[in-house]
């Protein structure tokens, strides 16, 4: 699957999208990838988030791994859908399988993220 190029992204393998105020967050193909066959995902709760503050999981059948709040801000909605269908991360990471909406408190946290190009070369490295 290829990254889309209108989104951001972290060495922790999340992604943004950036829509005014609010940033749509989730975990990349790449991510999913690595994590394998997703059978549980603990949401967080709303509320108020910090850049690189562990916000919630996603558990696979071989591990457990901390998804990271990708941006500062307040957590304004989550995918509910993922309660019952974890497995949206594996097969729509960049559609259904999105995690969370952010309201943003800081947007120059953007620049310190990865475009496309950037993420592609991280994750051949």
């Amino acid at each position: 699957m290829e990254n889309p190029d209108n989104l951001k992204y972290t060495k922790k393998h999340e992604w943004v999208k950036v829509e005014g105020d609010t940033a749509l967050c989730g975990v990349t193909d790449k991510g999913q990838q690595l994590l394998k066959d997703i059978v549980f995902v603990e949401l967080p709760s709303p509320g108020p988030v910090a850049k690189d503050q562990p916000i919630g999981s996603v558990e696979s059948v071989k591990s457990v791994s901390d998804f990271y709040a990708p941006v500062s801000g307040e957590i304004v909605e989550l995918n509910k859908e993922l309660e019952n269908s974890p497995d949206l991360l594996n097969k729509e990471p960049y559609g259904r399988g999105w995690v969370v909406k952010i309201k943003l408190t800081n947007k120059d946290e953007l620049n310190g993220l990865m475009d496309k190009a950037k993420y592609e070369e991280f994750i051949k490295a």
